[in-house]
């Protein structure tokens, strides 16, 4: 069967400008309901900055999503690939609908602690529930070994890590989104080589929708993703970097498994990194600072946008090598 780029092109494109054209009535509410990101230490803008993003990416990917499932299952969707989607769809509409839930939960659950700046232990206790349901019903990490508590573990493991990996990341303008799009992106080229369409669909809708964001944040910002809007990019990179199958007949080799680490490799670069330095420094590591390598580098004496282009560029060439 032919690699269906039209489809993917359509789904990105789809997510992409519904992104671009929901940002500025999202941007209008957050004005309205004070949702803004407010001048402070650390921070380098002037003025309030909605809190905007995150409800944006949100409603890019969702909007696509259910007006492509009607589209198919009413058979409006006249196309080749269009059977091989319907099937995909039947196969892991229960996966579909959980991931979708658990994607509004988290962007909440960043909601909230945006509004009101949550305590960590609570914070925690809600990406563990929402990780918990995608384990227990989405597809499970496994690494060749035959425990399912082992599977459980490592899953959920892995879901809070890159959670809170694109949360930290999420420090200067572009760099959170940006970084999102290229992995997005990755996991689509991967998925869609090895016939995962419904999957590779979704995955570039996640990096269209991204992309869409990036105008009104980067290189400056009218508004800012948020912890509702990192907290959902990390989500949708963790739970799209399960559901591929990696290790297939095309691709036997056993190390193909450990693709997401490579694709995801700069967030959890930053994420090892700041954790480090916090926990070396006697201080806990989710009090933020500017250890991060965005920060390095501009001490270094890049500028904010040549640092966020370089690590963009990193992510590239690191994501890369999943794809050899």
């Amino acid at each position: 069967m032919t690699f269906p780029f039209n489809f993917f092109l359509g789904a990105f494109a789809c997510a992409f400008l519904a992104t671009l054209l929901a940002l500025p009535l999202w941007r209008k509410w957050s004005l309205r309901v004070n949702l803004v990101d407010d001048p402070g230490q650390r921070k380098i803008h002037d003025q309030p900055v909605p809190l905007a993003g995150g409800f944006a990416v949100l409603t890019g990917i969702l909007c696509p999503i259910v007006l492509g499932a009607v589209c198919i299952q009413l058979k409006l969707v006249k196309i080749s690939s269009a059977s091989v989607l319907a099937y995909g769809l039947e196969r892991r509409g229960l996966e579909l609908v959980t991931i979708a839930c658990g994607a509004i939960a988290i962007t909440l659950l960043g909601w909230l602690d945006d509004k009101h700046e949550l305590k960590p232990l609570p914070k925690f206790i809600g990406q563990f529930l929402i990780a918990l349901l995608v384990a227990v019903v989405c597809k499970r990490i496994t690494l060749f070994v035959h425990s399912e508590i082992f599977s459980y573990v490592i899953t959920i493991l892995w879901l809070l890590t890159i959670i809170n990996a694109f949360n930290f990341l999420d420090n200067m303008n572009g760099l959170c989104a940006g970084v999102g799009a290229i992995g997005a992106f990755y996991f689509g080229l991967i998925a869609g080589a090895n016939g995962e369409y419904l999957v590779a669909t979704i995955e570039f809708m996640i990096c269209g929708a991204l992309l869409g964001f990036l105008p009104w944040n980067f290189p400056n910002a009218r508004a800012f993703l948020g912890d509702a809007g990192s907290h959902l990019v990390g989500y949708l990179l963790a739970v799209m970097a399960i559901l591929p199958h990696f290790y297939s007949k095309q691709n036997p080799h056993p190390l193909a498994v450990l693709s997401p680490l490579l694709v995801l490799a700069v967030p959890l670069a930053d994420l090892a990194r700041v954790v480090i330095i916090r926990t070396m420094n006697g201080k806990p590591f989710w009090i933020g600072d500017t250890n991060h390598i965005s920060h390095w580098l501009v001490r270094r004496g890049l500028s904010r946008t040549q640092a966020v282009l370089a690590i963009w560029l990193a992510a590239v060439m690191v994501g890369g090598l999943a794809c050899l």
